[in-house]
C-alpha cells in the first residue's frame, strides 16, 4: 500500500512526502481508516512503529478538510510532548495547521494565549493540562478528537488519575484514541472508561511484547571498581552511531557525564533537576547528531523517541525487569537491529537472572579485553630478543648516514618507539569474569549471605 491510496488533503500529502513517508507502517495501515471513520481506538504497538503519523496524519486530514477544528493529544513527559508537536507540525504545515506543546517547568502565559487564539493541535502533559483546565485558563478549547498516547508509560509514571480528571473536563462528544506499548490491567480498565465501543488493534507479536528481538542483549560481570573502566572501554570499542549510559541517579548521571567529558566523548547528561531550557537542548542536539551519548536517569528518559540509537548501555542494572524493557527499547526502533549492554557485580547477578527470567531476556556473558600499552618485563625480554635475531638491512649505511646529524641517544629512543608502535607486544587486561569466573563467585556470593543469616539468627 502507497500513503496516495489514503487520498489525503494535497496539502498534506506534501508534507508526506517531504516527510520521505512512502509504504506506511503495519500500525498506520491499520489504524488511519479507523481513525478517518470516527472509530474510537485502543491500538497496541511500540515506540518507533510510526504511530505518530498513525494517529496525527488522520487529525490533521479531518482539519485540512474542515471536519473538525481542534485536537488533543496527551504524552507522558516534556520531551515526548516537543517530539510529536514538531512531527505533526511539519506534516501538516502547508495546510496551515498549528500546533503546541504544553508542559510545566516554563511560564503559563504564552500557552494560555496560544490556546486561546485558536491552535488546532494541542500536545500536552498531564499534569500542566490538568492545571490549566482546574485554573478555567482554557475553557474554549474543546477538542473533537483526544489521543492518549504512551498510556503505559503515564502508568508506570503515576498520572493515571490525573489523565482520569482531565477526561472529567473534555466534552463527551468527542473521539479517542488510545495508543500503548504494552497493556496492564488498569490501562484496560481506563480504556473501557473513557473510551466508547472502540476497536482493538496490535502490531505488537508474543514475542515484541517482552523484548524486542531485534536488539541483542549482553552483558559483563565486573567488581564494581571495574564499573567506570568497563564504560569506557565498551565506548571505545563499539561502533555506535548514537549511545545511551543509563544510570540510577542523579548524581551517577553527573558523575559519570563529567568523566566522559574529561576523556573527549562528545556527552550530556539528563536528569529531573536539569533546569527544562537545558533539557530541550540537549536533548535537541542529541537527535540531531551534535552528541553522541546521553547519560540519562530513567525518569528523564521516559518517552525519549530518538532515530538511530545503535546501544544502549546500563551502567548499574535497573531496579525492576520493566525499567528494563523500558531502557533498552530505545535501540532497535524501526525495525533496525540495536545492542544493549548490561553491567553488573556478583552481588547484582540475582537481579540479572530474574530479569531474564520475568522479560524472556536472552542475554549473553561477554568478557572484555583492554588493551594496554605498557609491557611488563616478560614483554621487554622477549622483545630485546626478537630483535636482535633481526637480520641487518641491506641498505643499513645509507640510512645512518641520513641520520648522522642526530644524537645516537635520541635515534635509539625513536626508532624503538617505532618499533613497537607497529608491533603487538602490549600485554591485555580482561575486566570481567567469564562462565566459570561468574559461577564460582555467585556461588561463592549465595553461600556467604546464607553464612551470614546463620549467624543473624544466632544473635536473635
Amino acid at each position: 500500500m502507497k500513503f496516495e491510496e489514503f487520498n489525503f488533503h494535497p496539502d498534506l500529502i506534501k508534507g508526506v512526502r517531504i516527510a520521505g513517508f512512502k509504504e506506511p507502517s503495519p500500525i498506520q495501515e491499520e489504524a488511519i481508516p479507523l481513525v478517518l471513520d470516527g472509530i474510537d481506538l485502543v491500538a497496541q504497538a511500540h515506540t518507533g512503529t510510526g504511530k505518530t503519523a498513525a494517529f496525527g496524519l488522520p487529525i490533521l486530514e479531518q482539519i485540512a478538510n474542515k471536519e473538525i477544528e481542534k485536537a488533543l493529544i496527551i504524552t507522558p513527559t516534556r520531551e515526548l510532548a516537543s517530539q510529536v508537536s514538531d512531527e505533526l507540525y511539519y506534516l501538516g504545515r502547508f495546510a496551515g495547521i498549528r500546533t503546541l506543546a504544553v508542559y510545566g517547568g516554563v511560564g503559563y502565559g504564552r500557552q494560555i494565549a496560544l490556546i486561546n487564539k485558536g491552535v488546532q493541535i494541542v500536545v500536552a502533559t498531564p499534569g500542566r493540562l490538568r492545571d490549566l483546565y482546574q485554573k478555567g485558563k482554557i475553557d474554549s478549547f474543546n477538542p473533537e478528537i483526544v489521543v492518549l498516547d504512551e498510556a503505559d508509560e503515564m502508568l508506570d509514571m503515576g498520572f493515571l488519575e490525573v489523565v482520569k480528571e482531565i477526561f472529567d473536563y473534555i466534552p463527551q462528544n468527542r473521539q479517542t484514541l488510545l495508543f500503548s506499548a504494552t497493556m496492564p490491567e488498569p490501562i484496560k480498565d481506563l480504556a473501557e472508561n473513557i473510551l466508547y465501543n472502540p476497536e482493538y488493534i496490535s502490531v505488537v507479536s508474543e514475542e515484541d511484547s517482552t523484548t524486542n528481538n531485534k536488539i541483542e542483549q549482553a552483558y559483563y560481570v565486573i567488581d564494581e571498581s571495574q564499573r567506570d573502566d568497563a564504560l569506557v572501554t565498551l565506548l571505545e570499542q563499539e561502533n555506535f552511531n548514537k549511545a545511551l549510559v543509563f544510570c540510577r541517579m542523579k548524581k551517577e548521571v553527573d558523575r559519570v557525564t563529567e568523566h566522559l567529558k574529561a576523556l573527549g566523548f562528545s556527552v550530556e547528561g539528563l536528569h529531573g533537576d536539569i533546569e527544562q531550557l537545558d533539557r530541550d537542548s540537549i536533548v535537541k542536539s542529541y537527535r540531531r547528531g551534535n552528541l553522541d551519548i546521553l547519560v540519562a536517569t530513567d525518569v528523564a528518559a521516559r518517552g525519549l523517541d530518538i532515530k538511530d540509537v545503535t546501544h544502549v548501555f546500563n551502567y548499574h542494572i535497573p531496579f525492576d525487569p520493566q525499567s528494563y524493557v523500558h531502557r533498552i527499547g530505545r535501540t532497535g526502533r524501526a525495525g533496525k537491529n540495536g545492542l544493549a549492554i548490561t553491567l553488573v557485580t556478583t552481588q547484582e547477578f540475582r537481579e540479572l537472572k530474574r530479569i531474564q527470567k520475568e522479560v524472556g531476556a536472552s542475554m549473553e556473558l561477554a568478557v572484555l579485553l583492554q588493551e594496554s600499552d605498557s609491557l611488563n618485563s616478560e614483554d621487554i625480554i622477549s622483545f630485546k630478543s626478537n630483535l636482535l635475531t633481526l637480520e641487518t638491512h641491506k641498505n643499513i649505511d645509507e640510512i645512518l648516514e641520513v641520520f648522522k646529524d642526530v644524537d645516537r641517544e635520541i635515534l635509539l629512543q625513536k626508532l624503538l618507539t617505532y618499533v613497537l608502535s607497529k608491533e603487538k607486544f602490549g600485554s591485555e587486561k580482561i575486566i570481567g569474569y567469564n562462565e566459570n569466573d561468574v559461577n564460582s563467585l555467585y556461588n561463592k556470593f549465595i553461600q556467604d549471605e546464607k553464612a551470614t543469616k546463620r549467624k543473624k539468627a544466632k544473635r536473635n
